[in-house]
């Protein structure tokens, strides 16, 4: 145990000013969450100026969350190579740069083109966040840096959602765009000057350990399979709501008007879940806190599922966010604390990339079911066994042992 413990902390470089990293990826959290859900909300704009059908639409959505996969897998392995902060800041420049560009594109090529190298940047920013949260935390307090952290994502998809409320009916979708590419850009310069590295040289030139090393060797075999079977059906059921909602919503019988309403509350309550169960998670560590999380977001969506009313229907899409998202980033928490400093952003990067497999299918599959005659609420009821499954792995995952510190 003395030996474990003196490898990991001389590993780290010592960071006086946790605040300032804290601070810093949570901004980047609300960037990244802003610029993810801008093509959502600036679609019913784009589509028809540029005479792009559903089916080409789809494409655009699916292709940045393609990239998302290939862009956290790459960029954790990545990061714990040359260290955390390069890959970080990279990511943010990469994502900035292609979501500016979306602003200028005119053609169906081009926009796919700088969606998936957007998608790139998204994934490779989120691995690095997990693993510094692991990092600069105490580790009382690293679910709730974690949570506080990611909170920032539905934050800005968020804003997002409410900047277009507020903007003039007829404002210009590239706005989005432009306000999306050019925050990161200049949050990259300033990462650059403020956040310390947590990983030092040595151990970033460390001997390599292969993928299936990182991933299997000395036990984490268990903890490994169950953090993808955790991360796969919780995302899944996430991008199918963010998606899907203001269409399930009118699909139940309520006003269109209705439908941004439904988004600010999934989105905003998600925030307050995130701070709450990363605080639970915390004191009362994984077992009990996320089991009542994915409890609870059953409850929601069946309840939901059977909502008729505004006002009903608008709570209790604020309650599966509440539920859904403090379970997602709790988990993000967790995720990086089952593997050592050596392989954390390697084993933080699969867990993101298997779970971003679950983003492109959620929206991929509500589509298919609403297809094939299935009612909206049938949809949210088909996510109750899903939640289960993502809540017994996160139980199991409990019992898994974690690398020492």
């Amino acid at each position: 145990m003395g030996d474990g413990m003196l490898q990991e902390r001389t590993a780290l470089v010592q960071t006086p000013n946790v605040a300032i990293t804290v601070a810093l990826c949570f901004l980047v959290a609300v960037v990244e969450g802003f610029d993810i859900q801008a093509m959502g909300v600036a679609a019913p704009k784009l589509a028809p100026q540029f005479g792009f059908d559903p089916k080409q639409m789809g494409w655009i959505f699916s292709i940045s969350n393609i990239g998302l996969v290939i862009g956290a897998a790459l960029g954790g392995r990545l990061a714990d190579r040359v260290g955390r902060k390069p890959v970080f800041i990279g990511a943010v420049l990469a994502f900035g740069l292609f979501t500016l560009l979306t602003s200028l594109v005119g053609t169906f090529e081009a926009l796919f083109v700088v969606r998936f190298c957007a998608g790139l940047g998204f994934g490779a920013a989120l691995p690095n966040m997990m693993a510094l949260a692991a990092e600069v935390s105490a580790p009382e307090k690293r679910a709730s840096t974690a949570a506080l952290m990611f909170a920032g994502m539905p934050l800005g998809g968020g804003t997002s959602a409410l900047l277009t409320q507020l903007l003039p009916p007829d404002f210009d979708w590239r706005l989005l765009f432009e306000i999306g590419g050019v925050l990161p850009l200049l949050l990259a310069p300033t990462i650059y000057f403020l956040m310390t590295e947590t990983l030092t040289k040595s151990a970033a030139g460390a001997p390599r350990t292969d993928i299936v090393s990182a991933l299997f060797a000395d036990g984490r075999t268990p903890a490994t399979l169950l953090l993808w079977l955790a991360f796969l059906p919780t995302l899944l059921i996430l991008y199918l709501i963010l998606n899907w909602l203001p269409t399930l919503v009118v699909a139940n019988g309520l006003d269109r008007a209705v439908a941004p309403q439904a988004s600010l509350a999934f989105n905003f309550a998600s925030v307050a879940g995130a701070l709450f169960f990363g605080h639970l998670v915390d004191r009362m560590d994984t077992r009990w806190p996320m089991t009542f999380a994915y409890l609870g977001l059953i409850v929601a969506l069946v309840a939901l599922s059977a909502s008729s009313g505004l006002a009903m229907t608008v709570a209790l899409s604020g309650a599966a966010g509440f539920f859904l998202l403090g379970a997602n980033y709790a988990l993000y928490g967790v995720a990086a604390t089952y593997y050592p400093l050596a392989v954390r952003g390697t084993g933080s990067g699969a867990s993101v990339a298997v779970g971003r497999i679950g983003s492109i299918i959620g929206p991929l599959l509500a589509g298919l079911l609403l297809g094939g005659g299935m009612s909206a609420s049938g949809v949210v009821q088909y996510m109750v066994p899903v939640a289960a499954v993502a809540g017994a792995a996160v139980f199991a995952l409990s019992f898994c042992r974690r690398p020492q510190e």
